[in-house]
């Protein structure tokens, strides 16, 4: 990305990588292994929790009616030619590659155009309809920085549905059926999420809702209210504007600020609320060379909603120096509504309620005090351009706004016929004619939902597995074993009686580990549950149980093990 072409407010809150653990704990609990820059082998740990997830979305979407299908990673270049992706997607995301005959392939990082190309092959009559195919596949994605281990690999594994329909009204059932079969697999997880209004990005189509794993190391920021009545990415939550107050204007009067270029600066130099202020950026126009954008001084530029102005140019592009110093006649950092009649003036609304704020005069060096909108300024717009804030009122009206952090586990579409139509996907209706099908499209990354989970749950020592997704429930750990044909039998034993019993047990059997090394490994590890069994507490027909969330133990008897693991992991007895 060029240097003029920056954002000019970052909607991700992107963590730093000491602030993502679930790489370090994966690597060091040999769960995966790295091969290249964002590309892991599964190890045999990792691959259970992996194989776990896959299974818990492979029996949720069966449940949904969806078939399972697989495409190849490979595609042909033609078919991104026929949708119009080609060249489009994503710039530097698509790994092409030609073949022996210099045919154009590339490594699908999704596969609307092969399941389109599917879909128009063998849907024949509406009668066929509605179909939702899915499949589990590993994606590949060229990302010019790979970070956070699987959180944000080049190479992962997806789930990724596609569906079908003869009418919206139809769709928009599937998508809502989705919806409660993304609940349902987060649900069986274990994790906290929340499903969220979204922006549809590169995918295209109109509805879309992400699904967000809160965490304190996510990306994105997520706004809600406290009834959890209303949800959305911050890059789409709505800012509303406070009410106006009848505050007497004052007199407009310059100041001189020397040195004074930032929102910070002006209001310790002046002694004013930031409240009070307000900030102008400029950034290229698409009719005019120039736009003004005005915010409050505490608030910041949301750039999805900017780009979407009629005024403003795609991408947002910050505006150079050189062409500000030429057209306004000062540096950005004196720029102000106040008289400013070079370029259309865009208010976010929380600016535009604003009485006797402070704001650049356009003159190197000065601010206005006292500025008020319709006596000292030219014609304006009004518009939603900023991120909402904790405490702002929630756009459907019930209470307030809270900002949490979440890891962006899934995503549903409404396509409608991005695809479809220029791929001349059609099926014949009830009156013999080609009708173009409507399509909707979900997916959930099982990979990264490894990375997820442990980013919402583990501690100091280490993961802090879920029952429902841990490589193992329980593990068994006989002390001195070797030393002891009683810990040997008994540990045995146990193993076996709860495998009978459909719990999933690890027999570390290792002699040639300690015992403290062996805690700290299934604590690093986190299996859930742990039975420890020495000579000292066999003396009483007893074991040492430890539950890894709270790491409190407790003495069982051998004889009431199983029943009580059972109890704990939620299994009919």
């Amino acid at each position: 990305m060029k240097a003029s072409q920056f954002s000019i407010s970052t909607i991700k809150e992107t963590p730093s990588d000491a602030e993502i653990v679930s790489h370090q704990l994966l690597i060091k609990g040999g769960f995966i292994k790295k091969l290249a820059s964002g590309i892991y082998s599964w190890m045999p740990m990792g691959l259970r929790v992996l194989r776990k997830i896959e299974q818990i979305v492979r029996d949720e979407m069966d449940r949904s009616g969806a078939q399972e299908l697989l495409m190849p990673v490979s595609q042909p270049g033609e078919l991104w030619e026929e949708s119009g992706r080609w060249q489009l997607y994503d710039e530097g995301l698509l790994l092409k590659f030609k073949d022996r005959h210099d045919r154009d392939f590339c490594f699908g990082p999704t596969h609307e155009e092969v399941i389109t190309d599917i879909a128009r092959t063998e849907l024949r009559s509406h009668k066929q309809l509605p179909v939702n195919y899915y499949q589990i596949q590993t994606k590949f994605r060229d990302e010019t920085r790979p970070r956070f281990g699987v959180l944000r690999a080049r190479e992962f594994i997806m789930k990724d549905a596609y569906s079908f329909h003869n009418s919206l009204d139809c769709l928009q059932s599937t998508f809502e059926q989705m919806h409660a079969t993304y609940t349902q697999i987060l649900t069986r997880m274990q994790l906290e999420f929340r499903a969220v209004d979204a922006d549809s990005g590169s995918i295209g189509g109109s509805g879309s809702i992400e699904f967000h794993v809160l965490a304190d190391s996510g990306e994105d920021l997520i706004a809600f209210s406290a009834d959890g009545s209303y949800a959305a990415n911050i890059e789409l939550a709505e800012a509303l504007a406070p009410e106006a107050n009848d505050t007497p204007m004052k007199a407009l009067t310059k100041v001189e600020t020397p040195n004074q270029k930032t929102i910070s600066a002006v209001v310790s130099f002046l002694d004013v609320p930031v409240e009070t202020t307000i900030k102008t950026l400029i950034v290229e126009g698409s009719q005019t060379p120039l736009v003004a954008l005005v915010l409050r001084g505490d608030h910041t530029l949301n750039t999805l909603k900017a780009e979407k102005l009629p005024e403003v140019r795609q991408p947002l592009t910050l505006a150079a120096e050189a062409d500000i110093q030429s057209t306004i006649g000062c540096a950005p950092g004196s720029i102000g509504p106040a008289g400013l009649n070079n370029c259309p003036i865009v208010v976010d609304r929380s600016a535009g309620v604003l009485y006797n704020f402070v704001c650049g005069a356009n003159e190197d060096g000065f601010h206005f005090t006292n500025v008020n909108w319709h006596r000292d300024t030219p014609d304006i717009v009004i518009a939603d351009i900023r991120n909402v804030v904790s405490g702002d009122p929630s756009p459907n009206g019930n209470g307030a706004l809270d900002i949490r952090k979440g890891i962006e586990v899934g995503h549903i579409f409404q396509l409608g016929n991005k695809y479809s139509a220029p791929m001349k996907a059609t099926v014949l209706d009830a009156e013999g004619k080609a009708q173009t099908m409507v399509m909707g499209c979900y997916g959930i990354g099982v990979s990264r939902l490894v990375g997820a989970a442990i980013e919402q749950n583990h501690d100091d020592k280490g993961i802090v597995w879920p029952a429902s997704i841990a490589p193992f429930q329980v593990v068994v750990i006989p002390i001195n074993a070797h030393k002891s044909p009683n810990v040997e039998r008994v540990s045995l034993e146990l193993y076996e009686q709860l495998e009978a019993a459909g719990i999933e047990v690890l027999l570390d059997d290792r002699e040639q580990l300690r015992p403290g090394v062996k805690f700290a490994e299934a604590e690093l590890i986190g299996y859930p549950h742990r039975i420890v069994v020495g000579d000292r507490t066999l003396a009483n027909n007893e074991v040492e149980y430890t539950e890894r969330r709270t790491l409190e133990g407790a003495n069982w008897p051998i004889s009431e093990v199983t029943t009580r693991l059972l109890s704990a992991l939620g299994k009919a007895q």
